[in-house]
């Protein structure tokens, strides 16, 4: 069965639809999820709740056509939530080390803190872009925006990104 039939069907209220679309989706769903939260349980909890909340809203979406975007932009605002409800300090030592044991990159740590210091609106394009590698058209569905509104805000957001960040890679505190 084709996605968009697949879709149409999960919006009527078929299980085995609405199942074997998230499952073709988990992968990708886990990918945006970390991407937002560095953490895999936390990454996890949100693709879960994620997928909990499109099965109870799933009825109501009226184009199930856009049901992949739509999906997207339920995990994205489940990861905005979570980062909102964890407001706290990570000291340094904590995020140097990740669960495997392998040390990340300095350069690394100064982009993620640049990232997450920018406005939502260039942070979401950016991670989509080059944390997902999704295309201009692909963002544009996933934010309900317009094409060219997602290419101004990466152009911003990159220029902002090199602002904050030294020629070297470390982040500028001011």
């Amino acid at each position: 069965m084709e996605e968009r039939e697949l879709a149409a069907a999960a919006c009527r209220g078929d299980e085995a639809a609405f199942h074997a679309l998230i499952t073709g989706q988990r992968r990708r769903l886990y990918g945006i999820a970390y991407s937002y939260l560095h953490n895999e349980n936390d990454a996890l909890e949100a693709v879960q709740e994620t997928v909990c909340r499109a099965w109870s809203k799933c009825g109501r979406l009226r184009n199930p056509e856009v049901f992949v975007s739509w999906l997207i932009r339920i995990l994205i605002n489940c990861c905005v939530d979570e980062q909102k409800r964890r407001k706290r300090v990570v000291p340094y030592e904590e995020i140097s080390v990740t669960s495997t044991g392998e040390m990340i990159n300095d350069s690394k740590l100064d982009l993620e803190r640049a990232l997450n210091r920018m406005k939502p609106k260039y942070r979401h394009v950016l991670i989509l872009k080059y944390y997902q590698d999704m295309t201009v058209t692909e963002i544009a569905k996933v934010l309900d925006c317009p094409e060219g509104t997602v290419k101004t805000r990466l152009h911003q957001g990159l220029k902002l990104l090199r602002q904050k960040m030294k020629p070297g890679g470390a982040a500028i505190h001011v």
